[in-house]
C-alpha cells in the first residue's frame, strides 16, 4: 500500500508529464498552422501542390481528430467540441478549393489565406476544443526574485522576542540573534548573542537601553565574552541563578571580573561581627 507521501510524489510525476505533452501538443499545432499557411501561400502561385495540400490537410485534421478524447462527454458540449475542433482543417480546405477554381492570382485568395492564418494562430480554435474536453492544469507558479523571503521560525519564544525588538533596525541590539537560551532561575537566564552576519562582531550594546526595554534594573543584567569564542558572540546573562548565591560564586561572575580578573576566594570564614575585621578570606590572585 503506498504511503500518503509516495502517493503525492506519483501525482506529482504525472501532473508533470501531463504539462509536458501538453507543450509538444501546443508546439504541434504551431507546426500545422504554419504549415498551413505555406502550403495555402504556395497554392497562391503554383496550382500544382492542391492535391498534396488538401491530402496532408485531410490527414492531419482526421488523425487528431481520432485522439480527440471525446468520450469524456457528450450532448452539446461533445459536438462543440468536434466542431471546434474541424473548423482549421475544414476552413484551409475552403481556401486550397478557392484557389483552385480561382485561376491566376486574385486579391481576394492572399486575403483568405492571411485571415485564415492570423486566425488560427490567435484564437487556436483546436487547442480550444481539447481544453473544453480536457481542463488543463494551472500554470506552476513562478519564482521571481521580488517574493518576500518566509519569516523564520524561533525555537525558544526569547528569541523571537529579540528578534521583533531588540535586534530591529535602532534597537538595542540591532542585527544580532539570540541563541543558545537557558534558564538559569525562576527569574534569570543565560544567553549567547551572535552576529546576525558572520564574520562581524556583536554591536555594541547598551545595558542602559536593554534595561529599559526589558523592564530589568541594570545591576541584573550583564554583558561579557564567550569563553573559548571570538568577538562574534557574546554571553548575556539576567537575574541571579540559583547556584550564583554563594558567596564564591557572586566573586567569581560579579566581583572578580571586574575589581581583581583571575582571583579566586579560596577559603571563607564567617564569625560574628564583633571587631572590626571578623570576616577573613584568602584570596590566591
Amino acid at each position: 500500500m503506498l504511503s500518503p507521501e509516495r502517493i503525492e510524489r506519483l501525482r506529482g510525476q504525472i501532473d508533470a508529464a501531463r504539462r509536458r505533452i501538453d507543450t509538444v501538443r501546443s508546439h504541434a499545432g504551431r507546426v500545422a498552422t504554419a504549415a498551413g499557411t505555406a502550403a495555402a501561400t504556395a497554392g497562391l502561385f503554383t496550382p500544382e501542390v492542391f492535391g498534396e495540400s488538401l491530402l496532408a490537410t485531410a490527414a492531419a485534421t482526421g488523425a487528431g481528430l481520432v485522439l480527440l478524447p471525446t468520450g469524456r462527454s457528450e450532448g452539446h458540449q461533445r459536438a462543440t467540441s468536434v466542431v471546434m475542433y474541424l473548423t482549421p482543417g475544414v476552413s484551409l480546405t475552403g481556401v486550397l478549393i478557392a484557389e483552385r477554381i480561382v485561376s491566376g492570382l486574385h486579391w481576394g485568395e492572399a486575403l483568405a489565406v492571411a485571415l485564415w492564418s492570423v486566425g488560427t494562430w490567435w484564437l487556436r480554435p483546436a487547442r480550444a476544443a481539447r481544453h473544453m474536453l480536457v481542463p488543463p492544469l494551472p500554470p506552476l507558479p513562478k519564482q521571481t526574485g521580488d517574493l518576500v523571503p518566509e519569516q523564520p521560525v524561533y525555537a525558544h519564544p526569547a528569541a523571537q522576542w529579540w528578534a521583533e525588538r531588540a535586534a530591529v533596525e535602532g534597537g538595542a541590539a540591532p542585527a544580532t540573534v539570540l541563541e543558545d537560551i537557558e534558564r538559569t532561575g525562576e527569574n534569570a537566564m543565560k544567553a549567547v548573542i551572535r552576529a546576525a552576519v558572520p564574520g562581524e562582531p556583536v554591536p555594541d550594546i547598551s545595558v542602559r537601553r536593554l534595561s529599559a526595554l526589558m523592564d530589568v534594573p541594570q545591576d541584573l543584567i550583564t554583558l561579557g565574552p564567550v569563553p573559548g569564542r571570538g568577538a562574534s558572540v557574546q554571553l548575556l546573562t539576567v537575574g541571579t541563578a540559583e547556584g550564583a548565591k554563594d558567596a564564591r560564586t557572586v566573586w567569581a561572575t560579579r566581583i572578580a571580573p571586574l575589581a581583581m580578573p583571575g582571583a579566586t576566594i579560596t577559603d571563607i570564614q564567617f564569625g560574628r561581627m564583633t571587631t572590626a575585621v571578623d570576616m577573613n578570606k584568602e584570596i590566591d590572585a
